[in-house]
């Protein structure tokens, strides 16, 4: 691999995801021209939107659709891409980053944007074919190979990952069934209430819904038949889809003697104990948080380009927000929507229609502050709430009004007019 002619200074991001494209994007924004961007990734592919996949694993969307930026996007802002050659190494010494085909690229700054991995269960028959993870368009391509109409699948896990890929499996018209540890679907994301109409919802379309319910082996002999649970019972299955949460990637960090816990230990300008050298997304942790979701690595992302660019900037962690639709409805969940002791539950709900909306609110000396929301069917209102819980401001003058949406606060216009 030729060296290209180098103006700027060299920037070297290592993935090539969500986060990496927001980062590209943000610093072509702030700073064009100062540094020499070089981009790379693992998977063959431009970068992606991953929220996507359970749509092209059901038919729903084109590979195409799911490209965040084209490639003449990235040449027109002289950003070089290296795809399909991971890095494998990075001597921190020298300063430089070595290449599955042993190239070697020099760096001035250094970011990691290396995003997660899949966890696989320490169980029995997990090795066997036939088993499955549900994280990049690889998995998918593999899942409609094996999956086709009339196949059993039975997907581990009920969280957002799991939901999805059962969600793409019927779709594409797999016979599927979730198995789920917890009491309720999503349960990082919604309370007991939220979670009942999402299992509704969810076998609605088929899609069989197993809770309570532990894992303890996968059957087969040269491929998988079914899979075992603690009370004995065996689900029959062609295929199973471990979906059961992800772990950060911080290997390359690791091996290079970067400071890690879970992941990439970052401070409040994203930068690690190595000078140059920063992590964001995924890979990165925070204040002892990890935080899987493309919002926060969206802040990291502009935080990291206004210190790239010269200008101050802090990253101080994310209030948590989940705005997505998962099997047809439309979830949104921010805060500590499940309330503590000393606060109060506003809720409004109409079963009749799928909507569920619960606010928690908590009142002290300073007044009335929204600290937490979950909403079924109509999340239209979820930016509003999330930017109130961010904001600490006193709601008491619309305690009345404030469940039924967003409110007008003249004296505050702060407050985002997006809709989710």
């Amino acid at each position: 691999m030729s060296e290209p002619h180098i103006m700027g200074e060299r920037l070297v991001i290592v993935g090539n995801g969500m986060a990496a494209a927001k980062l590209c994007a943000e610093l072509v924004d702030a700073c064009p021209g100062r540094y020499a961007l070089t981009v790379i990734g693992a998977e063959p592919h431009l970068a992606y939107n991953r929220v996507l996949l359970s749509s092209l694993l059901a038919g729903e969307v084109g590979a195409d659709e799911l490209t965040l930026h084209s490639r003449g996007w990235w040449e027109a802002h002289g950003i070089r891409l290296v795809c399909g050659n991971p890095a494998i190494a990075i001597d921190t010494g020298a300063r430089t980053v070595r290449l599955a085909d042993d190239t070697v690229l020099p760096f001035g700054k250094l970011v990691l944007a290396t995003g997660s991995h899949p966890i696989r269960l320490p169980i029995p028959g997990m090795d066997l074919p036939g088993v499955m993870t549900f994280r990049d368009r690889a998995d998918v391509e593999a899942l409609l190979a094996a999956g086709a109409a009339g196949a059993r699948a039975v997907v581990i896990g009920g969280g957002l990952l799991g939901l999805e890929a059962a969600t793409g499996l019927a779709g594409a018209g797999v016979e599927t069934t979730i198995v789920h540890l917890a009491d309720r679907l999503m349960e990082r994301q919604l309370d007991a209430r939220a979670g009942a109409m999402l299992r509704g919802a969810v076998e609605a379309r088929g899609i069989a819904v197993a809770l309570n319910a532990s894992t303890v082996a996968i059957e087969g002999e040269g491929r998988v038949t079914g899979l075992r649970l603690a009370d004995g019972t065996v689900l029959p299955a062609d295929l199973v889809v471990v979906a059961c949460g992800v772990r950060p990637n911080a290997d390359l960090a690791r091996a290079a003697g970067l400071a890690c816990n879970r992941g990439v230990l970052v401070d409040d300008g994203l930068a690690t104990d190595h000078a140059g050298i920063f992590a964001i997304g995924e890979c990165a942790e925070h204040r002892g948080l990890v935080y899987g979701l493309v919002e926060p690595a969206y802040e990291q992302a502009r935080v990291l380009a206004r210190r790239l660019s010269g200008r101050a900037g802090a990253y101080e962690g994310s209030v948590t927000a989940t705005n997505l639709k998962v099997s047809g409805v439309h979830v949104f969940s921010a805060g500590d929507f499940l309330g503590a002791e000393g606060t109060q539950d506003l809720v409004l709900s109409d079963p009749g229609i799928g909507l569920y909306r619960r606010l928690v609110v908590r009142e002290d000396a300073r007044g009335t502050r929204l600290v937490g929301a979950v909403l079924y069917g109509d999340t239209a209102d979820g930016l509003f709430y999330r930017d109130l819980i961010r904001s600490g401001r006193d709601i008491s003058g619309r305690r009345a009004d404030i469940a039924f949406g967003r409110c007008d606060f003249p004296e505050d216009t702060n407050l985002t007019a997006e809709a989710a």
